[in-house]
Order: structure tokens, then sequence, then C-alpha cells
């Protein structure tokens, strides 16, 4: 009776483990990437995709949709077939800004997306040039109050992670200052070096090199917790905005309604790629934290993002 149990049990496990294997589609896989080639984005996922292709023995390309911060690689994966043949390396400007920013966008994301994992979350700094005499976060914020409008904060442009983490910290501070949005990082970096703006919450790739040669001060991190690149430089939660996070992040999603066994199984795959020693070394050199978990925890993690952003997007009133 026990060996009919247990041939019975085996039966079953050896037909859930070729169902497991079969999951993978037999064609080439894509990962879409809304930004050009060469940036952090792009690498890590390029990263990702050699690896996957000798995990899965088959192959896997990455492709550049650039434009509108990620918004058209996005439009263009919910609109594929939901077989696993194109993902999307998905981010905080096309999941969690832009349905609020941007109301006719072409997609849903509940609706035209399956959240398969997080890969990564970046952290920002908040930074300024050596010689600004407010170079701690209480001297920043009685400055701005005593000249309301007249600091000024770079960002990427309108809608960017530095733009909203800028309306999240004039919101949590009760205070007034003036937004200058620039095309791009580089730009606005170069004026803040040079002394036309006064501030930025530039992304923690962006900022460190200049940190590190004393070029820029870092002043505090708009996470939770520190990062483990700046030990010694506080989080804004410590400094009294408890619960203060703003930050970026990427992560891999597939077009909506894919088969919950294939996202089972390429979830287990990113996840044993995440944990490869070089993987995690390339993701921590982009600054790029806490990737991994399931599938699940990826979609609430991007309901609650989705959520915060909504907020201080409608609270700040910002438009684009």
């Amino acid at each position: 009776m026990q060996r009919r149990h247990f041939l019975a049990a085996a039966g079953c496990a050896a037909v859930h483990l070729a169902g497991h294997a079969q999951a993978l589609p037999a064609s080439p896989i894509r990962i879409v990437v809304g930004f050009p080639p060469g940036g952090g984005t792009d690498v890590v996922t390029r990263v990702i995709a050699q690896k996957l292709g000798v995990l899965w023995k088959q192959t896997v390309v990455v492709e550049n949709k650039a434009g509108a911060a990620g918004v058209i690689a996005a439009e263009y994966v919910a609109k594929q077939p939901a077989d696993g043949t194109t993902l999307l390396m998905t981010n905080f400007s096309n999941h969690a800004v832009a349905p609020s920013l941007y109301p006719n966008i072409g997609y849903v994301v509940e609706r035209d997306f399956t959240p398969i994992m997080l890969v990564g979350v970046a952290p920002s700094l908040l930074v300024c040039r050596p010689d600004q005499a407010a170079r701690t976060v209480r001297a920043l914020v009685e400055r701005c109050r005593a000249q309301p409008g007249a600091v000024t904060f770079g960002s990427a442009g309108p809608g960017s992670a530095q733009h909203l983490s800028l309306e999240m910290f004039k919101l949590r501070a009760d205070i007034q200052a003036l937004h200058v949005p620039y095309r791009g990082s580089a730009p606005m970096i170069t004026d803040l070096l040079g002394g036309q703006i006064d501030y930025s919450f530039e992304t923690m790739t962006s900022a460190t090199p200049h940190v590190a040669s004393g070029k820029l001060v870092a002043i505090a991190q708009p996470r939770p917790r520190r990062a483990a690149a700046h030990p010694g430089v506080p989080t804004l939660a410590e400094l009294g905005y408890p619960g203060f996070d703003a930050s970026t992040w990427y992560g891999l999603a597939g077009p909506g309604k894919m088969p919950p066994a294939l996202v089972q199984r390429m979830n287990e795959d990113f996840n044993k790629v995440l944990a490869m020693p070089d993987v995690a070394e390339k993701l921590l050199a982009y600054g790029a934290e806490d990737g991994g978990g399931s599938a699940g925890q990826f979609a609430s993690f991007i309901a609650s993002e989705k959520d915060k952003w909504a907020k201080v997007i409608h609270d700040a009133k910002v438009t684009v």
C-alpha cells in the first residue's frame, strides 16, 4: 500500500515537473527596455538576459524602445501576446507615475501587465555644492522658509524622479522651492556643479562620483534606510520626516494575463539570476538594492508605489 502511494506521488511529481519544464516559450524571448542603450537599466537588463539565455538554453535578446520615460516601451509590450515571448523591464516612471501624469496613456497597469519580479530599487541623494551655506536638511528648510520660491532644485525633466522627490519634500516640509527642469541628468549636474542651481535629489548612480570627488555634498537620502553605498549619510526619515521614501526602481513584467505557471517559472529563474555574484555586483554598481522576491510581492509593491505617487502628484498639483 505504501509502495502504491509512493509511486502515485512520484508520478504526480513527475507530471508537475514536466509541466514546469515546458512552461517556457519555445521561441526567442525579448526583454524590452524603455531607454537608450548604454544606460544603467539597459546594462543591467543585458547582464540578466545573457544569464537567462544560458539558464534557459535559448535566445534572450534586449530590445530598446526609448522615449517618454519608458511609456513607449510599456505601451508596446501591453499589446503583445501573453505567452512570455515579450517582457518589459518596467520602472518607476511608466508603472507608478505615468498613470497619474498622463491620463491618456495607452495602457492600464493593473489590466495590461503581469508583474513578475522586482529587480532593484535605486536610491537617490539630496546633494548640493560644498560652498552652499545650507548643507543640512534643517538649514535647507529654514532657507526655503526665509526665501520662499527662491531656492532652486534641478531635475532631469518634468515628472522625473528628481522632480517628484522635490514635490514630496515640499509637501512634507511645508516649504516653497523653485523646480528647474532639464533635458536629462547630465546637463542638470553640469549646472549644479557650475552654480546655476542649488540642489537636486539626484540618482545615487549619477551623484556618487561627484560626492566621492568632493564636488558635491550628500545631505540626505530619501529612503527609509541608509543605502549600503553611503552608510554615513542620514535618511530624511531619521531627520524628522518619518516614512519618507522617494526612490526609482525597475522590475520585470509581461503583458496582462500571463499563465500563472509561466510567471512562477520565470520568477524562480529570475531570482536565481539575481543571486549570481557577478549579477549582484553589477546591480550594486548601479545602486540597485532589495531586488528579488515573489511576483505577488512585486504586484503589491507596484500598487503601493502607484498610490503613493498619485497622491503626491494630486496634492502638489503636478502637471506636465
